[in-house]
């Protein structure tokens, strides 16, 4: 990555700030945040990561609104999704022109004790992912929580995207150490849920599924985005738990996720999948102009 990455604080993501501006861009290489954040401390904020495709933000309204869903479901003060798209706006400004930016908004509960949120936005250049848009193996492994996690355990969190990342980055990490490149979580009572940071896509002949939320998945931006392209092209979408197993035998599945996009699994567990590479580049196309 040879460009220089773009920070923008937005003090005034709630809508009012000290000093009167909202958001400004700041020193990317100098120190901004307190050793008393709880986002560092605690892991106590939430986050949406937006590719940006030559210039243009994929799927930006659908992101806020669910990094405003995340604050909800942790008790955040309510984010003003305006000031964001505008501190969005500059953060993407103030970028050299690249093909492909990963732009990251994270809002934590702030210092500890003040009450007052931390927020920011990061823009880089993204990494390389032709070689995953390709295809990937994956590993199954469990998360550890029932498909019914959200109605028994809703103080777990599950849907939200939050900073607590530890879990899934470890995840990824076995998945390596098997010789795959990425996972696919399995709740405790045995169903395919979502990747670390990805959602899953299957097909099924003519139709697509995606994993319910009632699962306790993260709702996914770029699968709402397909399942329109899909039906609009006159094929069924929907929601359905499947077991491995069912994902194995499928007619191919998916992993997307909002900066590699599309990732279509050759492998899982090191048996093979199905891979249609005209219609992956089709969704491909799709998810870049979204």
């Amino acid at each position: 990555m040879s460009a220089q990455p773009v920070l923008v604080l937005v003090p005034g993501v709630t809508g009012a700030s000290a000093d009167g501006a909202p958001f400004a861009r700041a020193d990317e290489a100098a120190a901004q945040l307190t050793v008393i954040d709880l986002g560092v401390t605690r892991g106590d904020g939430i986050f949406e990561t937006v590719g940006v495709f030559d210039g243009a933000p994929q799927n930006l309204g659908p992101h806020l609104r669910r990094l405003a869903r995340s604050a909800e479901m942790l008790e955040l003060p309510a984010p003003d999704l305006g000031i964001l798209e505008e501190a969005f706006a500059l953060a993407v400004a103030e970028h050299e022109d690249v093909p492909e930016l990963s732009v990251r908004v994270v809002m934590t509960r702030g210092d500890e004790g003040t009450g007052v949120p931390t927020a920011w936005i990061h823009a880089r250049e993204s990494a390389d992912w032709s070689r995953e848009r390709a295809g990937i193996r994956v590993s199954a492994l469990s998360r550890g929580l029932p498909s019914t996690v959200v109605a028994d355990s809703p103080w777990l969190l599950a849907g939200a995207k939050t900073l607590s990342y530890a879990g899934n980055m470890s995840a990824v990490r076995e998945a390596k150490r098997r010789g795959d490149d990425d996972v696919l979580f399995v709740s405790t009572d045995g169903y395919a849920l979502e990747g670390p940071t990805s959602t899953l896509l299957v097909r099924l002949g003519e139709t697509f599924v995606t994993t319910p939320l009632s699962a306790g998945v993260l709702q996914g931006t770029c699968v709402a985005s397909v399942f329109e392209m899909l039906a609009a092209a006159g094929r069924t979408t929907g929601e359905k738990l499947l077991t491995p197993a069912e994902v194995l035998a499928s007619d191919g599945a998916w992993l997307l996720s909002s900066t590699r996009l599309v990732a279509p699994i050759t492998h899982l567990d090191g048996q093979e999948l199905p891979v249609d590479a005209e219609l992956t580049a089709r969704l491909l196309a799709h998810l870049r102009g979204a």
